[in-house]
């Protein structure tokens, strides 16, 4: 089992019919984890990479309702290593 992270800003707040769905995406086989940030509006998705792919994640969500903008990166920036100076 390789498991894998995917996290997506969203748009609009998902209302209750959206939320039920996300229940239903907790059933599919392979979805290991749901989480959903409103402060942040992001929601983030732990899944089984053998059995799913990051598209049919993020079609899952789209057809549940949840209003999907961009993918987010979840390794943060790195800081820029200053060259060393030529002798």
């Amino acid at each position: 089992m390789t498991q894998l992270d995917v996290m997506y800003l969203y748009g609009e707040i998902p209302g209750e019919m959206a939320m039920k769905a996300l229940g239903q995406i907790r059933k599919v086989y392979g979805v290991r984890l749901l989480e959903l940030q409103e402060t942040e509006k992001t929601i983030r998705v732990e899944y089984d990479a053998t059995r799913l792919t990051e598209p049919i994640i993020h079609q899952l969500l789209r057809r549940a309702g949840i209003d999907v903008l961009e993918r987010v990166s979840l390794i943060p920036p790195q800081p820029e290593v200053a060259a060393p100076a030529a002798s």
